[in-house]
């Protein structure tokens, strides 16, 4: 395990924090450029050995402090009998409906559809220092269902509204699905799992808090107790008080955006905060990032080393396609040796 990283997860004060990427293996990266040259994203995917090569990659050439597993979260829709293709982004030739809210499925037929990840897994730490530290990941349960029902643009949906069946496959169909893909990544060596649930955006206030975090709370997060780290776009999580966020038993919460963040990460907590350097300043020409950089340095060089305990270093979404490489190597090797 990373040292850095061990030392958020307990939430030990230090000068240094890990970094790693969200999408840190993805487009932006000649690595995976030249795989993708040739193989398809699935194969990438699917084929353990390939997505261990790419999970490998960035860490080769950035030194990132964590290794993410590579994959999809899209994958358990499959499971549900979606015939899902990507060309170059997810299409779907059938969605989900209120026929299917009966469906059964099997821990076995879960372990058997998604054994790729366990093994890519293993394989991911096999190549792996043993000074680095490798995570899993799997997408939020709401998520999952909007791809699975091509809910696209909608805002403030209520299911309870919208129609029983969705609840029932929300709760009684993808939550233990999830259950069961976030247990296989444990038992394979992720040290923690994170949960991208970044379409519960669309969920309104209400019922997004009251019901579905209630039953991510129970069903998940206490299940597998600071086993687990959740990204949202919706602000409503950030916004509740640092007790209730304490009592979801989360290792660690991604910070979505830039405004609150420093105060967000003083709190009295017993979780860690990723984030928030801003994708699109990594994305710009050298000169240019170089500005947000320093002002985004500057910033939290304002933290004393307990104000940032729970620190991981990290970017408000994941790395944009077309992100220079310099501004990658930069960031990761100022933010070291500014802050050590």
């Amino acid at each position: 395990m990373n040292k850095r990283f061990e030392n958020v997860l307990k939430g030990i004060p230090q000068p240094t924090p890990p970094i790693w990427f969200m999408r840190q293996a993805g487009r932006y990266h000649s690595h995976y450029q030249n795989l993708r040259k040739k193989y398809t994203f699935e194969e990438l995917c699917k084929n353990p050995e390939l997505a261990a090569q790419v999970a490998c990659g960035p860490m080769t050439d950035f030194d990132y402090d964590i290794a993410i597993l590579f994959s999809d979260i899209l994958f358990p829709l499959e499971i549900l009998g979606l015939k899902l293709s990507y060309n170059p982004g997810p299409t779907f030739e059938n969605y989900l409906g209120m026929n299917d809210v009966d469906i059964k499925v099997s821990d076995a037929y879960v372990e058997e559809k998604l054994a790729f990840q366990p093994r890519a897994l293993e394989l991911t730490r096999m190549a792996l220092a043993n000074n680095k530290s490798l995570v899993g990941f799997v997408g939020g349960p709401w998520t999952i269902l909007s791809y699975g029902m091509n809910i696209k643009n909608e805002q403030s949906i209520n299911p309870i509204k919208a129609g029983i069946f969705i609840e029932k496959l929300l709760y009684d169909v993808l939550f233990p699905i999830l259950r069961k893909n976030i247990q296989m990544q444990l038992d394979a060596g992720a040290e923690i799992v994170y949960v991208f649930d970044t379409n519960s955006m669309q969920l309104e206030s209400p019922y997004y808090l009251d019901v579905y975090m209630q039953k991510m709370k129970t069903e998940l997060f206490l299940e597998f107790s600071k086993k687990l780290a959740y990204f949202s776009k919706n602000k409503n999580f950030y916004q509740q008080n640092i007790k209730d966020l304490s009592d979801y038993k989360l290792a660690g919460v991604v910070y979505p955006g830039e405004n609150g963040f420093k105060k967000f990460i003083k709190e009295e907590k017993n979780f860690f905060v990723q984030g928030n350097f801003s994708p699109q300043s990594l994305l710009k020409e050298h000169s240019s990032y170089l500005i947000d950089f320093e002002k985004f340095v500057d910033n939290i060089k304002q933290l004393s080393d307990n104000d940032k305990r729970g620190w991981l270093c990290s970017l408000s979404h994941g790395v944009l396609p077309k992100t220079p490489e310099q501004n990658v190597q930069h960031f990761i090797g100022e933010i070291r040796r500014i802050f050590s």
